[in-house]
């Protein structure tokens, strides 16, 4: 029960994060739930909280609310040559992150604290969308590939001056090369990985319970 208490109260401070303009929509609803979510494998470890609000005619709106990291590459810039950062809300840093990269971000993105633990707050539901690349056609594949690179610079042109981006990518082949070279290796590396696990598990070093 506290621990929802804070995640509820946590609410308070998060409005202070979005725009004025959604504060009205936001000021029809009222907390009734808090719940724990167990996450997804890109994010074990972490606190994750949904948290549902009804309004007066009973329409729910349910929040997501999950703890923010620092960057695993925060350890590495100065061994890279770039100074680094004070240290920060973390909330913030992701969302703010996420604003800068995303075309349009989530109306109700925003940050706050629990227990001294920064947290980034958004709508919950998934609206995602997903496309098994092993189920395309070989002429797909390069329309895939192509779609989905186009939309990642897309993403890493509103991070930093697109020219400069241009500038180190160059106008000849060098990158391409480079880039599907690592790409070539790690999934090699990925099969070989594989690999190894199979024939650890046949052999009964690893306990698994396979085909399910």
């Amino acid at each position: 029960d506290a621990e929802a208490a804070a995640v509820a109260a946590s609410l308070e401070p998060y409005l202070s994060t979005l725009g004025a303009d959604r504060l009205p929509l936001l000021a029809r609803y009222a907390v009734q739930d808090v719940a724990f979510r167990v996450v997804g494998t890109g994010s074990v470890g972490t606190r994750s909280y949904v948290v549902l609000l009804l309004d007066h005619r009973g329409e729910p709106l349910v929040l997501q609310v999950k703890e923010a990291r620092p960057s695993a590459l925060a350890p590495h810039l100065a061994t890279a040559g770039f100074p680094v950062p004070p240290a920060e809300h973390e909330g913030r840093r992701v969302v703010l992150g996420q604003k800068r990269m995303q075309v349009v971000s989530d109306i109700l993105l925003g940050w706050t604290t629990v227990d001294e633990r920064g947290y980034q707050v958004r709508q919950f539901r998934n609206r995602k969308g997903s496309v098994d690349p092993a189920a395309l056609a070989p002429d797909q594949v390069d329309d895939y590939g192509r779609m989905t690179g186009a939309l990642l610079a897309r993403a890493h042109s509103h991070s930093a001056d697109p020219r400069l981006i241009a500038g180190y990518c160059g106008k000849n082949e060098e990158l391409d090369d480079a880039v599907a070279d690592f790409a070539t290796a790690y999934a090699d590396l990925t099969e070989a990985d594989h690999a190894r696990l199979v024939e650890a598990v046949r052999s009964g070093r690893i306990a698994a319970e396979t085909g399910v």
